[in-house]
């Protein structure tokens, strides 16, 4: 089987590294907020070239959560996002008392359409949470744009595009705020749940980091209603090594997706859309097909992990499905869900995999 991810198999190219920096916490015997968190939040802060505060949180769904309440929003406040994202973004937004209001999304890019998003605005419209989905950065000048001419906060969902770029400005630099999750499959993955905040205003930082831990001051001193989402410290280590091999694992999936490009270009298929001012992170490998169910079953039968990112856009959930503003208007988002199919990429793949995948793809197609 050609698994559609391999965390392990991350561990395992960096094992050495990654079983020191272990070792080096269990050693300590301080394993709650010190000096590994403090590190890999400097080097991640360091790492987006500019003057940023980094702030470890527990996982990504708060680190949305908390940026939202660090801004200040008031309890009801709207907040324009994408439905085309993984539930975490919006379940973010309602975790800390905010409305999620839909926007559609470009059918190119699959972000969030500038277009769209300025029909969603209204009085009560308080922040915009763009998302970088599959490792494609938005269109942020234009996000930017809209979001200052309406006096509206931006936080850059950047869970699935740890160092995309656009025009050499890392995704995560250009809004207020920037969110990312550290899960095991992410490009910058933990071996468990972690998140982090990138922030530009230090105040901002201050505050986020007496949210994540009861809203408690350098007394303990609770001056906020806070919560209990601290970054591990043994996650952060493991988030320290593979900080260092980021780019060049991403490269690694750039190249993987290259040779996809490559064997399935002359496909009646949608590939991912790359432009040459942008850094795509790769972090997933999606096409686009009419009847990709069929083309899913036929991979899955012939042993590859084929995956659907995702079965359904978030307001069409149960639990979301009760009229967010915006839900009924996204002809692009649910055109997309017809036709998603993700093909296995990460950066131990084998160029043998992706061969044996793309000849499963053409056999598909030519007993259809």
């Amino acid at each position: 089987m050609i698994p559609f991810s391999d965390p392990s198999a991350s561990y395992q190219s960096h094992k050495d590294e990654i079983d020191q920096a272990i070792r080096r916490v269990l050693d300590s015997g301080w394993y709650v907020l010190g000096h590994e968190v403090e590190s890999f939040e400097q080097e991640f802060s360091d790492f987006h070239g500019h003057d940023f505060h980094s702030v470890g949180v527990a996982n990504g769904t708060d680190a949305i959560a908390l940026s939202l309440r660090a801004l200040g929003l008031k309890e009801g406040d709207e907040v324009i996002t994408a439905s085309h994202t993984a539930v975490a973004t919006v379940a973010g937004i309602e975790q800390a008392g905010y409305r999620p209001v839909f926007a559609d999304i470009d059918p190119l890019t699959r972000c969030l359409c500038p277009q769209s998003l300025q029909s969603r605005i209204s009085d009560r419209t308080k922040a915009i949470i763009p998302v970088h989905i599959f490792g494609q950065p938005c269109d942020m000048n234009s996000i930017m744009e809209i979001a200052r001419s309406n006096d509206l906060w931006v936080v850059e969902d950047c869970s699935q595009a740890h160092a995309a770029e656009i025009e050499g400005k890392k995704v995560g630099s250009f809004g207020d705020l920037a969110t990312f999750s550290c899960y095991p499959t992410k490009n910058l993955g933990a071996l468990g749940d972690g998140g982090v905040v990138l922030c530009p205003d230090p105040e901002k930082a201050e505050r986020l980091r007496q949210l994540r831990q009861y809203g408690w001051d350098n007394e303990r001193e609770s001056i906020h209603s806070g919560v209990n989402s601290r970054l591990d410290e043994l996650q952060a280590a493991v988030l320290r090594v593979k900080l260092k091999h980021l780019d060049i694992d991403n490269n690694k999936r750039r190249q993987l997706a290259d040779l996809y490009d490559e064997r399935l270009r002359d496909l009646p298929l949608t590939l991912p859309h790359r432009s040459a001012k942008e850094i795509h992170a790769m972090h997933l490998y999606v096409i686009e097909r009419e009847n990709r169910e069929g083309l899913m079953k036929h991979l899955r039968d012939n042993g590859i992990g084929a995956s659907l990112h995702y079965h359904l856009p978030v307001h069409r959930h149960q639990a979301y499905s009760g009229g967010f503003h915006g839900a009924d208007d996204l002809p692009n988002t649910e055109a997309f869900y017809q036709r998603n199919l993700t093909l296995p990429l990460f950066p131990e793949l084998e160029k043998e995999s992706i061969e044996k995948i793309a000849n499963e793809v053409h056999a598909w197609f030519e007993r259809t």
